[in-house]
C-alpha cells in the first residue's frame, strides 16, 4: 500500500468487526487496480453507545466510505444527511459515502440476496422461504419481492414475521412449521443459525430437502454451514453467504470509489483466506 496524507479512508463499524472479511476484499481491488496511494480500507469496533460520536466525527476527516455491519444499519440512519429511497425503503444502512462533509446513504445487502439467485433462476413467482426476520432480513425481502418471488417469512416469534409481511406485502408463518418449505423452489437463511456456537445446527430439516431446490445461506463462516451440507447431500443447488457479501460489497466499491470492481480479484481474495480454490 502506498498511503499519504491524500489518501481516502474507508471503514468497516459495526459490534463485533473482528470477523470481516470486508478490508481484505476491498484493499485487495485497491491494489489490483493501483489506486491503494488512493484508498485504504479498514476496520474499527464501534460500540452502540458510541456510535453518535463516532459519526459526528467521521464526516469532517479523511474518510471517503463508512461500511456499517451489525447492530447499526439501522440505528446510523438518524445521522445521515441523505438516504437513498431504496434505503429508506428497506429502513437500513450499510454503505455510507461521504461528500462535500455531507453523509449519503444507500443499501447494497438486497443486491447481494438477488444477484447470485439469478445466476440460476428468475425470481418471478418462485415459491421463496427466509428464515428469519431480523436486521438482515429486511434487505432480502425487499430485494425479492422487488423480483416478484412469491415469498414467506418463517421466523420464530411470528408477529415480527407478519409485521415484516404485511409492510412488503408477502407472507408469513411461524417457525414450527418450517416443514412447508419441502413444497419451496428456493430456502434462504438469514440467521445466524450456522455459524458458532449453532455450526452444528440447521433450521430446516434434511428430508425437507430436494434436488429441485435451490438453497441459499447468509452465513459465511464456516462456508459450509449444515444447512449447506444437508442440501448438497440431496443433490440441491446451494449458494454459499460468501456470495451475498461479494456481490454487496461490489456495489459498495463502486460507491467508494466510482470505478469498476475487479470481481476476479475481490474474489480470490476471500476464496484464498477461505482455503478455497479460486
Amino acid at each position: 500500500m502506498k498511503i499519504s496524507p491524500k489518501t481516502k479512508i474507508c471503514m468497516i463499524i459495526g459490534d463485533p468487526v473482528d470477523h470481516s472479511l470486508s478490508p481484505l476484499m476491498h484493499n485487495s481491488a485497491y491494489k489490483a487496480l493501483g489506486i491503494d496511494n488512493k484508498f485504504v480500507f479498514l476496520g474499527s469496533n464501534v460500540k452502540s453507545q458510541n456510535l453518535e460520536k463516532v459519526m459526528k466525527a467521521l464526516k469532517f476527516i479523511n474518510f471517503r466510505g463508512i461500511t456499517c455491519t451489525i447492530p447499526h444499519k439501522e440505528n446510523v440512519m438518524r445521522f445521515l444527511d441523505h438516504v437513498d429511497p431504496i434505503a429508506q425503503k428497506i429502513g437500513a444502512v450499510n454503505t455510507i459515502v461521504i461528500k462535500n462533509n455531507k453523509y449519503y446513504g444507500y443499501n447494497t445487502d438486497w443486491i447481494g440476496t438477488v444477484e447470485p439467485l439469478k445466476k440460476l433462476t428468475s425470481l418471478k413467482n418462485k415459491k421463496t422461504a427466509l428464515l428469519g426476520a431480523g436486521g438482515a432480513a429486511r434487505a432480502m425481502i425487499f430485494g425479492l419481492t422487488k423480483e416478484g418471488a412469491d415469498l414467506k417469512i418463517f421466523n420464530r416469534t411470528f408477529d415480527k414475521a407478519k409485521k415484516l409481511a404485511n409492510e412488503f406485502n408477502c407472507k408469513a408463518g411461524p417457525l414450527k412449521e418450517i416443514e412447508e418449505v419441502k413444497n419451496f423452489d428456493i430456502i434462504i437463511n438469514s440467521t445466524s443459525i450456522g455459524m458458532k456456537p449453532d455450526s452444528d445446527r440447521s433450521l430446516v430439516d434434511k428430508k425437507c430437502l430436494n434436488k429441485n431446490q435451490i438453497v441459499f445461506d447468509a452465513v459465511y463462516s464456516p462456508l459450509k454451514t449444515k444447512l449447506i451440507k444437508n442440501a448438497e447431500s440431496k443433490g440441491a443447488k446451494t449458494i454459499y453467504g460468501i456470495e451475498m457479501l461479494l456481490y454487496q460489497g461490489f456495489a459498495q466499491f463502486e460507491y467508494y470509489t466510482a470505478k469498476k470492481a475487479p470481481k476476479k480479484i475481490m474474489r480470490d481474495a476471500l476464496t484464498k483466506n477461505l482455503n478455497l480454490q479460486p
